[in-house]
């Protein structure tokens, strides 16, 4: 099968085509012959070695992806071969007291496909039935593929860790990112007021008509300010960040007293300034994220089906050009999605 590798560490250089065996499925395990494979920041950082250093090369990266079922192991049950489907990221044991509790992104042996395991990068892929979920009927391949990895980040930030409600101003940072443009969409869903922060004009007029109600560029000095004037000097109850150490102190300033911030990344840095005496005094919460329960796509997916959340794909390439579309990320070239056409 061609697939796109990854033989060393460093810049997109290091990705090549190759032919690699095509995979056979075990017991409870479903071959998917991949259609579209959605690329992510975490392709970045597992690439640089940043992400899981010690990952044994060569490697297919790719979390994301949608395609057909081609072949079932024994045991499976729920799918068949000519069913579309969508692709779960999210590995687990399926039998420790956090996967029996619906919080299986905290089972000791979880793993992200793409990053501990081969990925999407390729035109065939092997996972266990539990990580297969029925194609929306009303979007293509490329837009499925765009779902699975930054929506069900962003569910868990905005809906899990933030809960937010009707009426909360929410701090939405980086909005043309993969998570972020799903958090807009989420938080609007549960009722917030979305003020939408990036990096370029263009990407904030894309912003707002993705939803938010307002934004504002954070190149410049005084944006936390900004934030503050627009929610009559409070501040943002809830904050949705994964930019990391360049502009954590700017959040931090830019939340409401008693506000809570969702972290589920750290682009720009992973060693930032924390002003304690901020979070202390003014009662702040800062919480960890990673991913979310594999329970979680569903909702999205009944959501996508009734329009009411949809995936933006900035960008779509030939599974060949898997380096250009990590360049496009790096250089924040787009605004969603960068999707990979693999069949």
């Amino acid at each position: 099968m061609r697939a796109v590798v990854m033989r060393a560490r460093g810049g997109p250089e290091v990705l090549e085509v190759a032919d690699l065996p095509v995979p056979e499925p075990g017991p409870k395990e479903v071959r998917v012959r991949l259609k579209a494979a959605a690329l992510n920041h975490l392709d970045v950082w597992v690439r640089k070695g940043v992400a899981s250093p010690k990952l044994p090369l060569p490697h297919v990266l790719g979390a994301d992806g949608s395609g057909v079922v081609d072949a079932v192991g024994p045991g499976v049950e729920g799918f068949a071969p000519g069913d579309e489907v969508v692709i779960n990221p999210g590995l687990s044991c399926g039998r420790c007291e956090r996967c029996l509790a619906g919080e299986d992104n905290l089972c000791p042996r979880y793993q992200i496909l793409g990053e501990h395991r081969h990925g999407t990068y390729a035109e065939y892929v092997v996972l266990p039935e539990a990580n297969l979920a029925p194609k929306p009927k009303n979007l293509s391949f490329e837009e499925t593929a765009a779902i699975p990895l930054t929506f069900l980040t962003a569910w868990q930030m905005v809906v899990d860790k933030l809960g937010v409600r009707p009426g909360d101003d929410v701090l939405v940072m980086a909005a043309g990112s993969g998570v972020s443009v799903a958090a807009i969409q989420i938080a609007k869903l549960f009722g917030a007021r979305v003020i939408a922060t990036a990096g370029s004009e263009d990407k904030l007029r894309r912003a707002k008509a993705l939803g938010a109600d307002e934004t504002v560029n954070y190149t410049h000095p005084d944006w936390p300010k900004e934030v503050r004037r627009l929610t009559g000097g409070k501040g943002a109850d809830k904050v949705v960040d994964h930019t990391g150490a360049l502009y954590f102190e700017g959040v931090i300033k830019a939340t409401a007293n008693g506000g809570r911030i969702a972290i589920a990344g750290a682009s720009s840095g992973y060693e930032g300034t924390l002003p304690f005496a901020h979070v202390f005094y003014r009662q702040l919460s800062i919480l960890g994220s990673t991913m979310a329960s594999k329970s979680r796509l569903f909702p999205i997916l009944r959501f996508v089906e009734e329009g009411k959340l949809k995936p933006v794909v900035g960008q779509v390439l030939p599974l060949e050009a898997a380096a250009e579309g990590h360049r496009l990320l790096e250089e924040r070239r787009v605004f969603g999605k960068v999707v990979l056409q693999v069949g």
